[in-house]
Order: C-alpha cells, then structure tokens, then sequence
C-alpha cells in the first residue's frame, strides 16, 4: 500500500493544485494505507478497549467474570463504525476539491461567468454535504426508508434552489425585452421566491408523510385571517402592484398629487415616497395614490408653462409683443423649439393681457417656480427698456357743471386710494372739453 503514499507526495510535490488540496490528498493516501490494514487496527482498538475496562469499570465496582454486556465488542464495532465514517467522508470530500478544482481550471475554456461559478460551486457544496449526510446515516444503521426520504428530500430541495438560482436571471432578460422597470423585476422575484419555497417545502414534507392537503388548508385558513386583519395593507400591496405594471409613473418622474408635488424617490408595494422642493420627503399609501388623480409632469419629453404680462391700452401691442419674445430666447433654460410666444388674452378695463407660453425640459421643472419669477422680472425690464408702460387702475370724476372735477388716482392695485379735488372755472373746464 505504499504505492498510495508515493502518489500522495507525487501530488504533493508538484504544482497540481492548491497547497491545501496537495495536504489533503497526501493526509487521505496515509490514511487509506492504513485502513487497508484493518486487523490490526481491530487488535489496537480491542487493547484499548480492554484497558479501559480494566481501569474505569472495574474501579466502579464492576466485576471482570460479567458477562452480560460485552463492552470491548461495543468498542470494536464503534472504533470500526467510526473508521469507515471517517475513510468515507474523506472520500466524498477529496472529489469535492477534485471538482471545485476542475471547475475553475476550466472556467475561462467553458466562457463562464462569475455568477455561474458561484452557482456551480454551490451546488457541488449542497451535494458533498448531502452524500456525507447519506454516508453518516447508512454508517450509523438507520432505517432505509428514512434514508430513502431524506434522499428525495435533498434532491427536491437542490432542485429547487437550481431553479430560484436561474429564475433571477431568466425574469430580468424577459423585463428587459419587454422594458418593465426594476420595480418590478424586484416584485416578480420575490413572488416567484415566495412560491418556489412553499413548493420545496411541500416536496420535502411529503417524503417524510406529511399530509400536504391538510397543511395547504390550513395556510389557506391561516391566511384568510390575516388578510381580514390586515386589509389596508393588502389595499396598499395590490394597489402598489397596480402602479408598477400600469407605469403611470416611475421612479425619477416629477408628478403633482393633491397639494403635493414633487419627484417620486420610490415605489414600494406599501407606499410612494415624494420628495418636494423643501426637500422633505412624502410617505403616502398606495391606496390612496391609486384612488387620486395623478399629473406627471415629466412623462413627455418637453412641458409647457406660462406667465401672465400686462401693458397699457395705449402702448403698442406688436412691440410689447417682439420685447418678450426676445427676453424668453435669451433664457437659457426655456427650449428654442418649439418658439415661446406672447399673444393676447384679453383686454381688460386696465390694460392688455398677454399670456406668456415657453417650453422647457422635464430637467428644468423642479425650478419651475424661480424660472417664472426670472421671467417676470426679465419681461418688466424689457418693458422698461423699450418705453412701454405697465397699467394701473385709476378713475376720473367730472361733475355736470364742470366745475368740479375730482381725479382718483390708484398708483398700486394694493395700495391706498388718492383723490384729488381740482378748483376750475367754467370757462377752463370749457376749453379741457
């Protein structure tokens, strides 16, 4: 049996592998010469054992003529049980490292990626664990039935695990081509990992006799009354389902709900998280997201905002006009195409009033309220610069007689009122006439 031990340093001499795979072939092939002289082994463990009888039981007033319990033929079969234990899960674990090995030797000639080998080598782990497990309990004489079950067992348990490794990628290759979000990729792989664990928990039990028709009734009983305990979360998980398959909107989308308004952060399957201009963040239910109207302000490539602008009636209406058409093209914020334009609302008892249209990118709408306030305060220079006047109520008051004439000047549509009382003659008031 030498020639086991040669082998055994052959490999370890040489750069065949791993300094601990070289260890533990040379520590398997010592072993193996040994075991292949199992009579004395036997002789060695019945020394012993006689020894120890001698010492301990004898000591704890046990008699040597007793005969009732062999205790040396225990320790000899216990010795031998354990000794073939021992030879036989070094085996099971030297083919383990021999196909760990052999899988990353040829990695790169088998194109496999990272992800692959991992997977790989978990399944070689779960089957060097479950033989050894085997080998334990043929060694050790337990019943062939349990043996036979456990078996099974294990082998609907590591194809399931093969099927939610593989599940993960085959689901993200379908959303992608069908271009779901990772909202939902995140969704259907838990449901998918919900299901293939009551399934292998089904297939295991059954191998040992459990009756699964009475434990599925009794989970359905069990979730009947969860779910009458907890409805408004179901509402909220359902509804949360509802807005990831429809995509009204997404993750990053800027959208106006209610009085709130802001960019949406997240999408759980309980509740949608917005974050507004203040920068605090917006818990609000799925529930009631779904039963809300909902505006998404970037869901196109571009939107379109207005102002409102006001010049007086005797101010030129082309040239207030091209004065704001030109202040909104220079703004580098407002898109160029399609052309922001001014046009005339209606004509008030005060002035004109133009409505002010300009587009800008989904980018941009955080900053919609200081974008208009820029604007406005652009279009009011402009007016200045081009000498046309801005309206203000005011009032004048003549009498019959012309005599008296009172002028009511409003200088702000907010502030207080003026009025001033004029003295004229008849004949003034005459020629004003």
């Amino acid at each position: 049996m030498k020639f086991f031990v040669k082998l055994g340093r052959k490999f370890y001499t040489t750069g065949l592998g791993f300094a601990t795979i070289r260890l533990f072939i040379f520590w398997f092939a010592c072993l193996l010469d040994v075991a292949m002289k199992s009579f004395d082994i036997a002789e060695f463990f019945q020394k012993i054992v006689r020894d120890l009888y001698e010492s301990v039981y004898v000591s704890l007033g046990g008699s040597l003529d007793d005969q009732t319990l062999n205790w040396a033929e225990r320790g000899v079969a216990l010795a031998a049980t354990a000794l073939k234990i021992v030879i036989l899960l070094s085996i099971i674990g030297l083919v383990y490292w021999l196909l760990v090995y052999c899988v990353k030797r040829t990695r790169a000639f088998l194109h496999l990626s990272t992800r692959h080998v991992k997977i790989v080598r978990a399944n070689l782990r779960y089957a060097w664990l479950v033989v050894s497990l085997l080998a334990v309990m043929t060694q050790i004489g337990m019943k062939a039935d349990t043996i036979t079950a456990t078996a099974k067992a294990a082998a609907w348990a590591g194809f399931y695990y093969v099927l939610w490794s593989t599940s993960g990628q085959m689901i993200s290759r379908v959303l992608k081509h069908y271009e779901l979000n990772a909202s939902i990729e995140q969704l259907l792989k838990n449901l998918i990992l919900v299901v293939i664990f009551v399934l292998a928990l089904a297939s295991i039990l059954a191998q040992f006799g459990f009756d699964i028709v009475s434990l599925v009734a009794g989970l359905g009983i069990v979730g009947l009354a969860v779910g009458f305990a907890a409805q408004s979360t179901l509402a909220n998980f359902i509804a949360g389902i509802t807005i990831l398959v429809e995509q009204s909107f997404q993750v990053g989308d800027w959208i106006r709900l209610g009085d709130t308004e802001g960019r949406v952060v997240k999408i759980s399957l309980r509740a949608t998280q917005i974050l507004d201009r203040d920068n605090i963040i917006i818990i609000i239910p799925n529930s009631t997201v779904s039963s809300s109207e909902v505006t998404n302000l970037t869901s196109k490539k571009m939107i379109r905002f207005d102002v409102s602008a006001r010049i007086a009636l005797e101010a030129d209406i082309t040239k207030a006009r091209t004065a704001i058409v030109k202040t909104l093209l220079k703004d580098e914020v407002i898109l160029k195409h399609p052309a922001p334009m001014a046009t005339v609302d209606h004509i008030g008892e005060y002035g004109v009033h133009f409505i002010v249209r300009f587009w800008v990118a989904p980018l941009s709408v955080a900053r919609i309220p200081v974008i208009k306030e820029n604007i406005n305060e652009k279009i009011k220079r402009a007016f200045d610069d081009a000498g046309i006047a801005i309206p203000y109520p005011h009032m004048r008051l003549i009498a019959d007689d012309g005599v008296l004439i009172a002028e009511r000047v409003k200088s702000k549509p907010s502030s207080q009122t003026t009025v001033d009382m004029i003295e004229e003659t008849p004949e003034q008031a005459a020629k004003k006439n």
